[in-house]
């Protein structure tokens, strides 16, 4: 009953599915047999550790994490503090819809170009992630505050609320599913627009540049190593920031 009760943990589910793809992973480099086509498991993770060993790994990831988080609290910020006066002031929304729809459609590829010849390679991941994340945040939240119940702000004006009491009891406890589902969208989209973004601009000590170097000189094992470690700083930031997210909500509506 113990073993039944833990193989039906989630926790379990996933780290068994993760094992059967590294498997299947193994297999497939095995079968291949040719590291420059696909590096095994075994021959990423001896690279990541050497990798792991070198100054240069922790300045990369800091420089490349440090512009990407400013980034995306940028765009977290901006978003939101627009979608509230949208939604208050009509005209501000028509004013915006024009920008808006314009960020969320061009290429990632054309704002990297138009970014390198306005401000260089070295803010580029920052105004990338930016432009990715505010568009999310902005018609999430927005979303939320039109969709508000008017009969409970009717109530709300008719009991006299403040605002402080008009936001604690109706607008964040609606807008919270609006926000944190924008957030998981937006923190996903952040890392790769912005690593994307690297690749392309190549600025010094990134990750993008990395993996530009990793691609030259056909070495799969790096590739799959510096993927691994963005896939794993995009999840433990979002799970970080989420956790944070939901922590305000916590100690504000209560």
């Amino acid at each position: 009953m113990a073993i039944k009760k833990l193989l039906q943990r989630q926790s379990v589910q996933r780290a068994a599915a993760v094992l059967f793809a590294l498997l299947v992973w193994q297999a497939a480099a095995l079968m291949i047999h040719d590291h420059l086509l696909l590096a095994s498991p075994i021959q990423v993770a001896g690279r990541l550790f050497a990798l792991i060993g070198t100054a240069a790994f922790w300045q990369t990831i800091l420089h490349t994490g440090t512009r990407i988080v400013f980034g995306f609290l940028m765009g977290f910020f901006t978003g939101i503090a627009l979608a509230i006066l949208a939604g208050r002031f009509k005209w501000v929304e028509m004013l915006l819809w024009p920008f808006v729809v314009t960020i969320k459609t061009i290429p990632v590829a054309s704002f990297v170009i138009l970014v390198l010849i306005w401000l260089g390679s070295r803010q580029l991941s920052v105004f990338i992630s930016f432009l990715m994340v505010f568009p999310v945040m902005y018609l999430n939240t927005l979303q939320g505050i039109q969709s508000t119940d008017h009969k409970l702000l009717e109530m709300a004006k008719m009991f006299r609320l403040s605002g402080g009491q008009k936001l604690k009891h109706i607008y964040l406890p609606h807008l919270r599913p609006f926000l944190t589902g924008g957030c998981s969208i937006a923190l996903g989209l952040s890392w790769k627009s912005g690593v994307a973004a690297e690749l392309i601009g190549r600025p010094d000590a990134s990750m993008g540049d990395m993996l530009y170097m990793a691609k030259v000189h056909f070495d799969t094992s790096e590739l799959f190593a510096w993927t691994f470690v963005i896939i794993l700083l995009s999840l433990m930031f979002e799970k970080l920031f989420l956790l944070g997210l939901k922590t305000c909500f916590d100690e504000v509506i209560k």
